[in-house]
């Protein structure tokens, strides 16, 4: 039984913060974790220049609301879905997934949610549990699935290689040349059919 595990921005929508940035005009927004590996560090620190800046919750989600899937995401997720179980497992939050997961014909998602005070600012976030991509696809693979993977970040490579097959989507040149063993893929088409191949 297999199951297909994808990260969610970057392969399926366009990357939330980097949005916010150009929205916001903050350019450091823009660090995603194509440029640190460090999820925990990440986060810190994007929440210290909402606080800054005096953004919170409400500014996000505005931004969130006029973002749409990448061409083709929806048809390739329904295609995929009609042949196989598909998680996307992803580190962002449920406060800012729904109105992106209503455009994709409400896929699963596995993620995390964010700590909001009465007044909108973000005050932290709760990861759902350590590793959570790695973790995720092991415990699928403890209770009799295959995984298969697909992912563009630093943060996708665990279960990237952890999974029967797979593979890195519209990543950085610089992540593609140091997983020189990894299939590389920037069109939908082609990683349907690596998917296919392998179920």
């Amino acid at each position: 039984m297999n199951i297909v595990c994808l990260d969610m921005e970057g392969v399926l929508v366009p990357e939330i913060w980097i949005a916010f940035s150009e929205a916001s005009g903050i350019p450091e927004l823009k660090r995603t974790t194509r440029d640190e590996p460090d999820y925990d560090k990440l986060m810190n620190w994007r929440l210290d220049i909402l606080r800054e800046h005096g953004l919170g919750l409400r500014e996000i989600q505005d931004v969130i609301a006029r973002i749409d899937p990448m061409p083709g995401a929806k048809e390739f997720l329904d295609e995929l879905r009609s042949m196989t179980q598909v998680i996307i497992i992803s580190d962002t939050f449920e406060q800012f997934a729904q109105p992106l997961m209503r455009k994709l014909g409400w896929p699963t998602l596995f993620c995390n949610t964010l700590e909001v005070a009465d007044d909108g600012e973000i005050v932290g976030f709760r990861m759902r549990c350590e590793k959570s991509k790695l973790t995720t696809v092991r415990g699928l693979q403890s209770i009799g699935y295959e995984t298969i993977a697909a992912g563009d970040s630093f943060n996708d490579l665990a279960m990237i290689r952890a999974s029967k097959a797979g593979f890195l989507f519209r990543s950085t040149e610089s992540i593609i040349q140091d997983n020189p063993d990894l299939s590389a893929f920037e069109e939908f088409d082609d990683l349907l059919g690596a998917i296919k191949d392998v179920l």
